[in-house]
């Protein structure tokens, strides 16, 4: 049996599957709160990470005791790029700044002005998510926290700390810090210097396939283990999501409607992102790269939108239906956090333009699915120009359960969508298929298989005009929030 466990902004949900690959057990913790206490802050306390990995385990432990019990390997996924710092008991000094948070953006040019060839090491241009400029705001803002830190670690990589006693992380989630050379896959000591920051405060490195260490016997006992189960190195969030998803070929790609929207296309070398604010990242698997776009509020957007109408987005996607519908003349722009991709703005907002007395709620539901659609077809737009060719996606995450905003997705995208039929796909599976293969020593492409498809949905050729001319007034707004 093999374990993942993915940290989300929202909560941790574990997942236990066998040699098959067969989900057996799954677990989810109860909802993580964000602290936002200022504009473009986000925070959370990374204890709350550890109690809700705790309470997943326990309650897997209390449901599925045999499954627990034959566990030999455990992958670990989580969110990217939150700042977690340590003291010199390992201690956190503050609550972590979370990935969606946009507080760094002077910091991102002081960056890029002490390192003038940092796309060629690093990938990309920063923006206020990546880890990188949140120790040099704490360094400006916070010097007595900054000096007193002694380890920088991930939000997964604080759990593994937890669990194991090892500071370990792998290259696609460190990868994102804007502290690793991607095409050497190490820590960058030009990097690391421009933030003030040296290679004794960083985790050791690992390929996500990997082992960094055993369960502690403590733990394996609390939760009825057999053995103390191997750790894989695991990875970010959206690496772990294709690894669960069998994207690792050159050339292969996924769309994800989660808290956050995000393309994702495999690499078989580093591909720098240029002028545009795209990710180039090191995959979970050695010898391959991705590039990533992320739109920072998703699926968030009809969360927002719910709690204003006091409707579930579940409510609001209803009221829609399924089936294909043309664009709506209302405009929504989903920067509710900022925009992170293709533009790097920390500072943007998102609004509705066009609001009448006849927009009622399932009006401003679509015209939100379909800003969030735009958004995504902005990075698109992006991405042909990097040279990147999007020629099928696989649809993951929440939102690829609604036909509608899928149609609507394909629309704007001009690809077919295929969503799997399974809901075990995702990045906790990702997790226990890298916890497998660190385990066993399987090899990759044995494990990280492509799922089997359970719809495929295409563009709608008779809507195409009216989304493109939607999406140019949709552009205009934007450029003004």
């Amino acid at each position: 049996m093999f374990l993942g466990i993915d940290l989300g902004t929202s909560g941790v949900k574990s997942v236990i599957i066998d040699e098959g690959q067969t989900l057996v057990a799954e677990a989810s913790s109860r909802p993580l709160e964000v602290t936002r206490s200022r504009p473009g802050w986000s925070e959370q306390d990374p204890d709350l990470w550890w109690d809700a990995v705790c309470e997943s385990l326990d309650a897997l432990a209390a449901s599925h005791p045999g499954a627990m019990a034959e566990v030999s390997g455990i992958g670990l996924s989580g969110q990217m790029y939150g700042a977690t710092v340590l003291d010199g008991a390992d201690k956190p000094l503050r609550s972590a700044i979370l990935w969606n948070d946009t507080r760094s953006a002077a910091e991102c040019d002081e960056l890029a002005a002490a390192v003038p060839d940092l796309l060629g090491r690093v990938g990309r241009n920063p923006t206020p998510g990546v880890t990188a400029s949140k120790l040099m705001w704490l360094r400006r803002h916070e010097p007595e926290t900054y000096a007193a830190v002694r380890t920088v670690l991930l939000p997964k990589d604080y759990v593994r700390l937890r669990l194991s006693g090892d500071k370990a992380s792998d290259l696609a989630d460190s990868s994102g810090t804007m502290w690793v050379d991607l095409a050497a896959r190490d820590w960058s000591g030009p990097m690391l210097d421009a933030s003030g920051m040296d290679r004794a405060q960083m985790p050791s490195l690992h390929e996500g396939t990997e082992p960094t260490g055993t369960l502690r016997a403590g733990l394996a006992q609390r939760w009825g283990m057999g053995r103390r189960p191997v750790l894989a190195a695991g990875g970010g969030d959206n690496a772990c999501g294709a690894c669960g998803s069998g994207v690792i070929a050159d050339g292969e790609g996924t769309v994800s409607l989660g808290t956050s929207g995000v393309l994702f296309v495999a690499n078989d070398r580093p591909r720098p992102a240029g002028a545009h604010a795209i990710e180039a990242l090191c995959h979970a698997v050695p010898g391959r790269w991705h590039q990533m776009s992320v739109v920072l509020s998703a699926t968030s957007c009809l969360t927002w939108l719910g709690a204003r109408l006091k409707r579930s987005p579940a409510e609001l996607v209803a009221l829609l239906g399924d089936d294909p519908r043309p664009a709506t003349d209302l405009i929504f722009v989903p920067f509710l956090d900022g925009c992170w991709s293709p533009r790097s703005d920390g500072t943007v907002r998102g609004g509705f333009m066009g609001l009448a007395h006849q927009h009622d709620d399932a009006a401003m539901a679509q015209a939100v699915m379909q800003g969030v659609a735009f958004a995504i077809r902005e990075c698109a737009e992006a991405f042909g120009e990097s040279g990147a060719e999007l020629r099928r996606l696989l649809a993951l995450g929440g939102g690829s359960r609604s036909p509608l905003w899928m149609s609507m997705l394909a629309t704007n995208l001009g690809v077919e969508l295929d969503v799997p039929c399974t809901s075990a796909l995702g990045t906790a599976f990702g997790a226990a298929r890298l916890g497998m293969i660190a385990a066993t020593g399987q090899p990759v492409a044995e494990v990280l298989t492509r799922p089997q498809i359970g719809a495929t949905i295409g563009p709608v050729a008779a809507h195409a005009d009216s989304y493109t001319q939607a999406f140019k007034r949709w552009k205009a707004f934007a450029s003004l929030c």
